[in-house]
């Protein structure tokens, strides 16, 4: 068998959809106040004091606190057929495409979080590793079940589905220094592109 892993932001888009999700699925009010409590937040993650894997789930805290998991679906739904299309790299796309014919398993392991990649990875027939929010009673608690999917944890979270001993190869695809870790344990690794050691 052989595996093929996906980081999605900035690998599969073209952009950081994660903060562009936020804006989008979150109401005009709540965003208004939430942006004066994290603005701190903010600054110490552009300063490079506080790193994106606790920078995201203080945001995520912040926007989907108690809202209701129905109308953060809606948005998804919309933020899926609306703003991620364009988004998408061709090039990726067919890339995933080529897997998939070859009778490859097919994994997006992300960062950003599970109402659109949900939908999306289903869309093509892809599994899904990623932050996901906590929901209880219907109503988002702000918190991540499994943590934010990044660095040493996409590894972490890949090992409790599957065993990789099982698997005769692995291709990764990963850009920034978040997806080291998955890139790690590939035969055949690419980043941002373009194939590496």
């Amino acid at each position: 068998m052989v595996l093929a892993l996906f980081d999605f932001d900035g690998t599969i888009t073209t952009q950081d959809c994660y903060t562009q999700f936020l804006f989008f699925a979150t109401p005009k009010t709540r965003l208004y106040l939430g942006y004066c409590i994290v603005l701190p937040i903010i600054l110490l993650y552009k300063l490079g004091m506080l790193p994106a894997s606790r920078t995201r789930p203080i945001l995520s805290k912040v926007a989907f606190w108690r809202r209701s998991e129905s109308d953060v679906m809606d948005k998804a739904y919309s933020y899926v057929e609306q703003v991620l299309p364009p988004l998408i790299r061709q090039n990726m796309l067919e890339k995933i495409q080529w897997h998939q014919s070859e009778g490859h398993e097919v994994f997006v392991v992300s960062a950003s979080l599970n109402p659109y990649l949900s939908l999306w990875c289903k869309q093509h027939s892809i599994h899904l590793i990623c932050s996901e929010l906590e929901c209880v009673d219907g109503k988002y608690t702000g918190n991540y079940t499994h943590g934010d999917c990044s660095e040493a944890r996409k590894v972490d979270l890949l090992k409790k589905q599957i065993n990789l001993s099982d698997y005769e190869h692995i291709y990764a695809y990963g850009d920034t220094k978040e997806d080291n870790a998955m890139l790690s344990i590939a035969d055949t690794r690419f980043y941002q592109g373009k194939q590496i050691n």
